[in-house]
């Protein structure tokens, strides 16, 4: 099945970050995809427009989309093998990984309709596992304002659901519960961020502190299990210059070692099941103590390893991880993306699909988890660019009609 056309057009996400939308008609059918950006951003991801922004990365489809057309819009991998030539550098800093990115998702995406299959079976004909839902309930870092706390989310995930459907609503009563208990302890009202976590002006430990509460008298209403995890994004609260990571919120600054005993004794206080990125991006071996030490908690890389397949690798070899972050834009295609899921999966590792910060409607993320076999998916819980992921997954655990939960840890 040969793509019969491309074009591409600068479109908009939730956050009114411009992006890329490419436009794909393969087999009479078409599919549609738009980039999503992210706030906190890794320093090794693709660069997601060519020097010329935006409106210059859109144009410039132009001039090689006849290196696209007539390639096998179902080879997912072989059609990543030509954009990536197409572009020619390590980081897609000349057509731009937004641009990369959206062909790679409208071409399955087409193929998938043309096929008359869900596009999480493009990816995996035989998929049949569906993710717990991985809800940011409290938000803060780079996500939120000044007075908001320094760890970037506290989130929750509905461990003991036995559907799809009450996992999602388990996210819901959460996140409500935490809202009104907010609205009653603060003398103003509290926003949200732009994952829709609320944003309080609550120290780090406070806001777990909260959420945890939350977590557990909804699980102990509904007799299901939720357990409590963080995203430090810890590059953003870490100073290059002397070493030592700041917390806005209390004015807490620990070195290296402060650090590493800090977020074991988050861990061992409120039974984290979940860290992500709890020091900066290039201490493989700093990661590595922590998954020694914390057996019982997933210790997860996101900017450690950007999707990228050669830090993986690196991480692999120093053991730093148990869980790795997907999230195809940060390397450029859908076929990168799914080869960094599958060398980690092969090693062991607890495998989450991830949005973005400034994510839009497209719902393609929940077939991206559903095919690369993810175990959690990180999508938001509040506002339409993250309940359409929520929504779609809905639509896949009825049309997978032999799919189960998948095991976490």
């Amino acid at each position: 099945m040969r793509v019969e056309a491309l074009s591409a057009r600068v479109a908009f996400n939730g956050r009114g970050d411009p992006g890329i939308e490419a436009e794909v008609s393969a087999g009479s059918e078409v599919g549609r995809a738009l980039s999503p950006s992210g706030a906190s951003r890794g320093i090794h991801e693709a660069v997601p427009f060519c020097p010329g922004g935006p409106d210059e990365t859109a144009r410039l489809v132009s001039s090689y989309k006849r290196r696209v057309v007539g390639e096998d819009a179902t080879d997912i991998l072989g059609l990543a093998s030509t954009i990536k030539k197409i572009d020619g550098t390590p980081n897609y800093s000349r057509i731009g990984g937004s641009a990369a990115y959206s062909i790679s998702v409208a071409a399955a995406v087409a193929a998938s309709r043309a096929r008359g299959v869900l596009l999480c079976r493009l990816i995996d004909p035989r998929c049949n596992t569906l993710p717990y839902p991985l809800g940011n309930v409290i938000g803060g870092g780079k996500h939120a304002g000044e007075k908001s706390p320094s760890i970037q989310e506290v989130l929750v995930a509905p461990l003991g659901a036995t559907s799809m459907r009450e996992a999602i609503q388990l996210n819901f009563d959460v996140h409500s519960r935490v809202g009104r208990e907010l609205s009653s302890m603060l003398p103003y009202p509290v926003g949200r961020g732009d994952e829709g976590g609320w944003c309080p002006g609550l120290t780090d430990e406070d806001a777990i502190q909260l959420a945890s509460e939350a977590a557990r008298e909804v699980a102990d209403r509904s007799g299901r299990k939720i357990r409590v995890g963080v995203d430090f994004a810890a590059g953003s609260l870490y100073n290059p210059k002397d070493g030592r990571y700041r917390y806005r919120a209390s004015g807490k600054s620990v070195d290296r070692e402060g650090q590493l005993s800090y977020v074991a004794e988050l861990c061992d206080r409120f039974d984290l099941f979940y860290v992500e990125d709890p020091l900066q991006e290039e201490d493989f071996d700093g990661f590595a103590d922590l998954t020694s030490s914390l057996r019982k908690t997933l210790v997860v890389g996101d900017d450690l390893y950007t999707t990228n397949l050669e830090r993986l690798k690196e991480g692999a070899r120093r053991k730093s991880t148990s869980g790795v972050i997907v999230k195809v834009n940060q390397v450029g295609t859908l076929g990168e993306a799914e080869e960094f899921s599958s060398s980690s999966k092969r090693g062991g590792q607890t495998l989450i699909a991830s949005h973005r910060s400034g994510d839009n409607e497209d719902p393609h993320l929940a077939d991206i988890a559903i095919g690369f076999g993810c175990a959690l998916i990180k999508c938001g819980i509040i506002g339409a660019e993250r309940t359409a992921k929520l929504n779609a997954l809905l639509m896949r655990a009825e049309k997978l009609v032999r799919a189960r939960m998948a095991k976490v840890g």
